[in-house]
């Protein structure tokens, strides 16, 4: 596996990610933007297909995860370990103080790999997802 940047040959896969994973999914022009915006880092896993992103902005010292998704037939191969730690290691080559991010508050398998990495509870957000509604975590590393 290989972990790479998000380009214009791998969008589309990208794409197909958020569709399969998400059931309140990215637009394209969406992940369009985020390739030529400052601080954006998004990264794929790719073997002999995309098998999962991340999404990652940074904003002075801060970083901050928009999407983690990993394709249903390459989860528990590790793809998520290997995605959340690039973003850790971008994170701290910029010296950020942290890393935080929201997670579906019954998703107790991206909670419980967000814990192994160090990332703690640090708030609520209530009713924050639809389809269903559920409320958010907010987790954070401090680098």
């Amino acid at each position: 596996m290989k972990i790479i940047g998000m380009n214009e040959d791998n969008i589309y896969s990208v794409k197909e990610i958020e569709d399969e994973c998400f059931s309140n999914p990215w637009s394209f022009e969406s992940l369009e933007i985020e390739l030529s915006k400052v601080g954006a880092c998004f990264y794929v896993a790719e073997e002999d297909e995309a098998m999962g992103y991340i999404g990652f902005n940074m904003v002075l010292d801060e970083g901050y995860i928009a999407n983690l998704a990993v394709k249903e037939k390459y989860r528990r191969k590790g793809v998520a370990n290997a995605l959340l730690q690039k973003v850790v290691d971008t994170a701290k080559e910029n010296n950020l103080a942290f890393v935080s991010l929201e997670v579906r508050e019954g998703n107790i398998p991206a909670i419980n790999l967000y814990n192994k990495f160090g990332f703690t509870k640090q708030g609520v957000r209530k009713n924050f997802y639809r389809n269903p509604t559920e409320n958010g975590l907010i987790l954070t590393k401090f680098l």
